[in-house]
């Protein structure tokens, strides 16, 4: 799929993995939305597009964001989900048995989210008239590394992450017939917000794992893998690990 031109939609796209992919649709010539739960934040990074605050897990907020989005720039033919949370919890703690409602919100924004968005998008452009290869819409989603070696205290992410790997598949099988692809892509350990806020010798063992290149992942390198989906039409119902050939220990 030509990128230059169609609309697109990127959650989570006031920082990190999110901010970089959207800038990297635009530059490419795609009329970027970014949703995120920090409205001005998304408005911000927004550079030649518009930021809608949004609440991915919220069927109402995420309605009202993917309507404002089309009124801007037309039906979306592309959507990013990138928004997620990663608090770390154990199953029993020291203070006993792990919260209900922290790992259900996991879930619910992180896996739910990604639903919420994916069902909307996608009937929005099933409803388009088809590009060159009979191609309506792409939909990828982040997943995790975490989704096949999840370590202690990961037991909420790592289920969410392992149901948006889940998800693709079947995605994909449902909305071939519309025209729409579905991908997803299991990052390793990046250089978000998150991670650059720990002190630098944590960022240089953390980078130091991975066997090659043996560094953090750039938000850049997770961009350049959405755009290569976006472009490729055989990528479809497929999860791409990108993660230098780190494989997660137990702690």
């Amino acid at each position: 799929m030509k990128i230059q031109g169609l609309s697109a939609i990127v959650t989570g796209g006031a920082s990190g993995l999110g901010a970089a992919t959207a800038r990297a649709l635009a530059e490419a010539g795609a009329r970027v939305a970014l949703l995120d739960l920090d409205g001005a934040a998304a408005q911000a990074e927004a550079v030649g597009g518009i930021g809608i605050a949004c609440d991915v897990a919220d069927a109402a907020s995420a309605e009202a964001a993917i309507a404002r989005a089309a009124e801007a720039h037309g039906p979306a033919r592309i959507l990013v989900n990138c928004a997620g949370i990663a608090p770390a919890a154990r199953i029993v703690g020291r203070d006993g048995p792990a919260s209900l409602e922290a790992f259900a919100k996991v879930i619910q924004v992180n896996l739910v989210g990604s639903f919420n968005l994916m069902r909307l998008v996608a009937a929005g452009a099933a409803g388009l008239d088809p590009l060159e290869g009979g191609e309506r819409g792409v939909i990828v989603s982040t997943a995790s590394i975490a989704a096949y070696e999840g370590q202690v205290g990961q037991a909420a992410y790592a289920a969410s992450k392992a149901g948006i790997v889940g998800l693709t598949l079947p995605a994909a099988r449902e909305l071939a017939p519309l025209g729409i692809r579905v991908c997803a892509i299991a990052p390793g350990i990046f250089g978000t917000p998150m991670l650059l806020g720990l002190p630098q010798e944590v960022q240089d063992s953390l980078g130091a794992a991975v066997p090659f290149p043996a560094r953090l992942g750039r938000p850049e390198e997770y961009a350049d893998l959405v755009l290569a989906i976006v472009r490729n039409p055989m990528l479809n119902g497929e999860t791409i690990r990108l993660d230098g050939a780190l494989r997660m220990q137990a702690r």
